[in-house]
Order: structure tokens, then sequence, then C-alpha cells
């Protein structure tokens, strides 16, 4: 049976504490597993401000109101408000999505620092931003994370051998089309990478017609033909506002005879030894500004394609 993997990324302190409840409540009710990946140091979401000067930014906040998914209170941490620490405040939220049977694991420490400066950072700020988030992670669960999904799919060099280093399992830090072994420069990562692999709800919206009432027709479309993908949603978008449109997708999905799961069962069927080895390369995809991690030139044009 075809699977799709769903990957939560937990950005915020509000999604945190509104977004992933009501997702563990519609994901429950569907019997669907899922990976959700933490934030788990200050919000600092406010400082994203920076992001106005780079180009397509603009263009998308006009098709995704950004005030409406984050709240006003939100777009002010960092700056007119002090960053709540999300991983100490939201600690029992936190263990009770993997309570409830869920996967978790690190998504960042810092959100916006990561997202908006790893690309750039050298070995020593990378790697105390990632054990920061293993730290905290093992503080409120007991024990080291086994999966990482970076933040804004935005990695460079150093981080990509900590994800090996540091004893990951398997991570999902890019875009592609299936598992490979990470190869940066020529040099071979051996930490899985998982890619997501489908269109991010927030970079569709707007485009070609679609609107919250069609959207999830798209997916269906995309995955009218059975193939194992890797789905990236925000408790900040379809943990609130878009629930709606993923209530109507994992429906749909169910119907297409797929069987919805966290990423570890992904990982647990690779045979690592076999997997093919791709170059990590950082490239545009439609809908989302700025550059971030990808499966090589051979996805983008298939993704191109597709989308």
């Amino acid at each position: 049976m075809a699977v799709i993997a769903l990957k939560v990324d937990v950005d915020t302190f509000r999604g945190t504490r509104e977004g992933v409840p009501r997702l563990v409540e519609l994901l429950r009710r569907y019997n669907a597993g899922a990976t959700f990946l933490f934030s788990l140091g200050p919000d600092h979401t406010g400082r994203a401000i920076r992001r106005a000067f780079r180009p397509g930014f603009m263009k998308k906040v006009s098709r995704t109101s950004v005030v409406s998914h984050y709240g006003l209170k939100t777009l002010m941490y960092g700056t007119l408000l002090p960053g709540p620490d999300i991983g100490r405040r939201c600690a029992d939220i936190l263990r009770q999505v993997r309570d409830s049977g869920f996967e978790v694991g690190i998504h960042c420490w810092d959100h916006i620092l990561w997202q908006d400066g790893i690309a750039k950072a050298d070995a020593v700020a990378t790697e105390r931003q990632m054990q920061l988030a293993i730290d905290r992670h093992a503080e409120i669960f007991g024990e080291p994370p086994l999966v990482h999904g970076a933040a804004g799919w935005q990695m460079n060099a150093h981080a990509l051998r900590l994800t090996q280093r540091l004893g990951f399992a398997y991570a999902s830090d890019c875009r592609g089309s299936h598992p490979f072994i990470p190869v940066w420069n020529g040099e071979i990562v051996r930490c899985p990478q998982l890619p997501t692999t489908l269109p991010t709800m927030d970079e569709l919206l707007g485009l070609d017609g679609l609107d919250e009432a069609n959207l999830h027709q798209r997916y269906l479309a995309l995955t009218a033909e059975p193939g194992d993908h890797v789905f990236t949603l925000h408790a900040e978008l379809e943990g609130m506002k878009l629930l709606p449109i993923l209530d109507r997708l994992l429906a749909g999905w169910h119907e297409q005879g797929y069987s919805l799961v966290a990423m570890r069962e992904l990982a647990s069927g690779l045979d690592i030894g076999t997997l093919p080895r791709h170059e990590m390369v950082r490239g545009e995809l439609t809908g989302r500004s700025g550059t971030l991690s990808l499966q090589g030139e051979e996805f983008l044009a298939s993704w191109r394609q597709a989308a």
C-alpha cells in the first residue's frame, strides 16, 4: 500500500498551544500517524520582518494573510514583545503529542534565526543551534531525538554533517522526490534524507485559481497515481485556519487508498545500503520566496512539471 507520511512543522508558541492540539484531534479521528517537529526555544517570529526585502516575499504575503494565520501578537514576538520559550512553556503539550502515539523530533531551536541565517552560519554557530534543540528535546522527552527537519528547508554543510555525527536516524531537511543519501560537494553524509515531495498549501493558495474551496482537489490530482510521499503541513496553517482543507484532504487520501503514517514508518522500510546518492543543492520553488535545500537538478525539473 502506498503511504503518505505526514510531517508537521511547528514554528511558533501560538501554533504549539492552539494548532497542535487541533491537529492531534483531527489526525486521531482519521487514525492517521504523523511526525511532529517542534521549535523548542524562543519564538522570535516578529524578526521575520526582514524578509520583506527578499525577492518574492511580498508577492507571497499578498496571497496568504500572515496576520490571519499567525496573529498580531505572534508577529510582535522578538521585537515589541519578548519571545516566549516554547519548549519550556509548552512541555506538557509536547509530551501529550508523544503520549498520543505520534512521532516527535526537532524542527529547530530558534526558528527565525535558523531559517534566515543558517545558510551562511559557521560550524560553531550551527552546532550550537542544533545542540540547544537536542538538549531541550532530551529534557522534555527523556531521550535524544531521532529525526531532524530543518526550519524552512534551510541547511548548510555543517548542519548536514551534524545529522550524521549527532546520531539522527534520518532527516527531512529538503524538498525532493524520493529518499536518498545526501552528498554535499562530493562529500557523502550517511544520514538518509526523506524529502518533502508535495507542495505546501501556502505555496499553492492563490495560484492558478486555487482557493480554500478547491485546493484539496489539486493535491488529489497530484496523488492520483499511487506512490509514496512526504507532505509537510504547519501547525499555524493547517492546524488553524486551513484545518477544514486538511480535513477534506485526509478524507480524499483515504478514498485513494493511502496509508497516512509518521515518517518513521516510511524510514523503517528503507534499505540504506541501496538508497541512491543525490547532491543537495540550493534553488527556488514556485510559490516560496528565497532559496532552499533541494534534491538536485533532476528533482527541480520534475517538480516544476508536476506543480
